[in-house]
Formats: C-alpha cells, sequence, structure tokens
C-alpha cells in the first residue's frame, strides 16, 4: 500500500524501521510537521535572499560592464589622439624635410641656372668683340681696297 500523504508515509517509515506504531495524534508527528514547515519556510527565505543576491550581482557585473566599456572607449579615445598627434608631427617633419630637400634642388639647380648665364654672356661678348673686329677688319679692308 503506497501512500502520498507524507505523514502516513512517515507513520509506516517509523514502524518498518523502529517496529513502533505511531497514530495521527502522536506528538512526535507534531514535530515533524513543525520542523517541515520550519525547513520549507527557511528554503524559501533562502530562495529569496539568493535571487536578491543573484539581482545584485547583475547590476553589479552590468555597472562593472559599462565602467570597462567607458574606460576602453577612453583609453582608444586618448590612443586615437596621441597617433594623430603623431601623424601630424611626422607629416610636419616630413613637410620640413621635403622643403629643405626641395630647396636644395632648386639652389643647386639655380647655380647652374647661373653659371650657363655667366657662360652665354661671356660668350655674348667675345661674340660681339669679334664682330666688331670683323667690322674693323672690313673697313680696314674696304680701305685698303679703295686706296690702292
Amino acid at each position: 500500500m503506497t501512500t502520498t500523504d507524507p505523514v502516513d508515509h512517515l507513520i509506516q517509515e517509523i514502524a518498518v524501521k523502529h517496529g513502533v506504531a505511531l497514530g495521527r495524534d502522536d506528538p512526535i508527528l507534531i514535530l515533524q510537521t513543525l520542523n517541515a514547515q520550519l525547513l520549507e519556510e527557511g528554503a524559501k527565505a533562502q530562495r529569496a535572499m539568493l535571487q536578491t543576491h543573484k539581482e545584485e550581482l547583475e547590476a553589479i557585473a552590468q555597472r562593472w560592464g559599462g565602467d570597462a566599456k567607458d574606460k576602453a572607449e577612453r583609453i582608444l579615445g586618448a590612443g586615437l589622439a596621441a597617433s594623430k598627434d603623431a601623424m601630424a608631427r611626422v607629416i610636419q617633419e616630413g613637410a620640413v624635410v621635403a622643403t629643405a630637400a626641395m630647396r636644395t634642388e632648386m639652389d643647386q639647380a639655380l647655380v647652374g641656372i647661373v653659371q650657363a648665364i655667366a657662360q652665354a654672356r661671356a660668350l655674348a661678348r667675345i661674340n660681339m668683340i669679334a664682330a666688331a673686329l670683323t667690322v674693323v677688319a672690313a673697313a680696314i679692308t674696304l680701305f685698303a681696297s679703295l686706296s690702292r
């Protein structure tokens, strides 16, 4: 005979194990009922405390996650700003170096041009002197041929 009532089951269990017959009005069963009720209430209270503790832990974890995200964003922002500053410095330094190199090249080209102009002027003077000498020689030749 199987019973579903816990008290009947307990009475049967005590009779089998200890050979003692108890009635439903036995004081020991009142203590067992009180004990079961207290255990149930304690379990409910523990479940409620565990739920509260779980909610608190979830809230803390969420706050920590938000804080970690904020810190990560600040670190990334600072890194990006530092990277931009470094890139700007490198670009500025590169521009200065490129400008200096171009200036050097321009100065060298200008020196070459100035030398070429000086040579052209010297050659022009020589050509002018040669032309003048040719005119003088032509005049002398003309004068000599007329005087004969």
